[in-house]
């Protein structure tokens, strides 16, 4: 598969990044450097998260560093089980009922911060909050427990741009500049996790992703608000920047017609029209299946963009399931740079 290269203008250290295999050797090894205050790329459910010791501070200014990552934007620490969490945050009645549904699984929530956790404030980005996750994968939960400490895992790429969904996609944005990258194979569900705030007031959809909507409000058994933060404020959880996601090609959602040299991202049966005039076009799910298209919408990005086509044009996606998460990524991919 051919992946996006490195800026040419890059600081890549002489080291190159060690790739671990995803047996009991790879384990410990991935969990003694992030003891040590090193930074590992891990494989979860979603996508490969950069991981470091999320209550040591230098290692989490690691993580900025190797993404050229804003300050503001908080961090996913990941724990191994719902204990490890509860340690971390503070759990009110709605914040428990979700983490018992889906956790392990592709759900991130906003808790206050518990007193005496080892999430360190700049993880946190100096809010009194925390973004907490179990991840479903149960490799990248063998990970957690031989590091045995919190771990903030962001998506394993530079800031902003698309994230990985195997190994050779964190290497492609960050061979040098990380200890080690656990190799897992291609990442399940293929989009990040769904973040929901329990806060004040009654929970709240931040991001849509890999828990839809739906499900989260039956076992809620109320709708999930609308977040609301004045504007200019920093964002609560990862992923809420505008632009996100992007590749180095511009980004038209919803076409319905495609021009001549562009490359197209499909989705379903149905071809626009002028796509004899694209450039390349790859297809989410020929069948129309979101789960499937969820899977690949990182990878097939990525793809298209190595194809140097200035702009990649992008069919309409329905707005419901997983639908949802896809189309929030293609928004933020698709927002002004």
């Amino acid at each position: 598969m051919v992946t996006d290269s490195l800026d040419v203008n890059d600081d890549r250290g002489s080291m190159p990044t060690r790739r671990l295999t995803a047996d009991d050797a790879g384990i410990r090894e991935a969990g003694a450097l992030l003891r040590a205050g090193q930074l590992v790329a891990i494989p979860t459910e979603t996508v490969y998260g950069l991981g470091a010791d999320a209550g040591d501070p230098a290692a989490v200014a690691g993580i900025y560093a190797a993404k050229e990552r804003p300050r503001f934007n908080p961090l996913i620490a990941h724990l191994p089980d719902l204990d490890a969490a509860r340690r971390e945050g503070v759990f009110g009645a709605q914040a428990a009922i979700l983490a018992e549904a889906f956790w392990p699984g592709p759900l991130t929530l906003v808790v206050p911060a518990a007193e005496g956790g080892r999430v360190c404030d700049l993880a946190r980005a100096g809010l009194p909050s925390v973004a907490l996750r179990v991840p479903g994968s149960a490799l990248a939960r063998a990970v957690l427990t031989a590091a045995g400490c919190p771990v903030a895992a962001p998506s394993a790429n530079r800031s902003g741009r698309v994230s990985p969904t195997d190994a050779d996609h964190v290497l492609g944005d960050l061979d040098g500049r990380i200890a080690a990258v656990l190799d897992g194979g291609p990442c399940p569900v293929g989009v990040e996790s769904t973040i929901v705030a329990c806060l004040d007031g009654p929970p709240a959809l931040l991001r849509p992703g890999g828990v839809s909507r739906e499900a989260i409000e039956a076992v809620l058994g109320r709708m999930l608000a609308l977040p609301h933060a004045p504007e200019g404020t920093a964002p609560i959880a990862p992923g809420l920047l505008a632009s996100h996601y992007a590749p180095r090609a511009a980004v038209r959602v919803d076409a319905t017609e495609v021009g001549p040299g562009e490359a197209v991202l499909l989705f379903g049966a149905r071809p626009p029209d002028g796509l004899d005039g694209a450039a390349t076009s790859l297809n989410l799910s020929p069948a129309g299946d979101l789960a499937e298209a969820a899977a690949h919408l990182f990878a097939a990005l990525r793809r298209l963009d190595a194809s140097g086509a200035a702009t990649i044009a992008v069919v309409p996606i329905p707005d419901e399931g997983l639908g949802e998460a896809i189309r929030d990524r293609l928004a933020r991919a698709a927002a002004p740079r």
